[in-house]
């Protein structure tokens, strides 16, 4: 089983970034944690962060065709969550799990963070549990893999 877990704009800065809302953990320290947890289901993880959100569509894109394979997807979209339309797009055309994460709770914050564009396109949603929701969305992709 493999599962792409895909970061977006700014989950570069972790540790640097507001961290009275999402702590002082890394991205280094995230993918750890979930490649972690897809070793205890004897699973592979693979990591792509871009800043950019038609980065983020064209490895979307590469699932589809068959160029990166992948099992399940993991996407913390940041603020493409929101607005990204062209995200949504992509995410709807993969024929696999699809996890929606945030280190966050958006629901508990600002008004227009509680509009998520994506969810509508994946399979649920892990949010609010910090560095913690990473592994909870491996085993959650993992358990759908298994389900289909």
């Amino acid at each position: 089983m493999r599962i792409l877990l895909l970061s977006g704009p700014n989950l570069g800065m972790l540790g640097h970034r507001d961290p009275a809302v999402y702590g002082t953990v890394t991205l280094d320290e995230l993918v750890t944690i979930a490649r972690t947890a897809c070793e205890a289901h004897g699973a592979e993880l693979v990591h792509e962060q871009h800043d950019a959100e038609a980065d983020l569509v064209a490895a979307l894109h590469r699932v589809v065709t068959g160029a990166t394979p992948a099992d399940a997807i993991v996407i913390n979209a940041g603020a493409l969550t929101h607005y990204g339309l062209s995200l949504r797009d992509a995410l709807d055309i993969v024929d696999v799990p699809r996890i929606e994460l945030h280190l966050s709770n958006t629901l508990a914050r600002e008004e227009f963070r509680h509009t998520s564009v994506i969810a509508g396109v994946c399979d649920g949603t892990v949010a609010g549990f910090g560095a913690h929701g990473y592994r909870l969305a491996i085993d959650a992709a993992v358990a759908l893999v298994s389900d289909r």
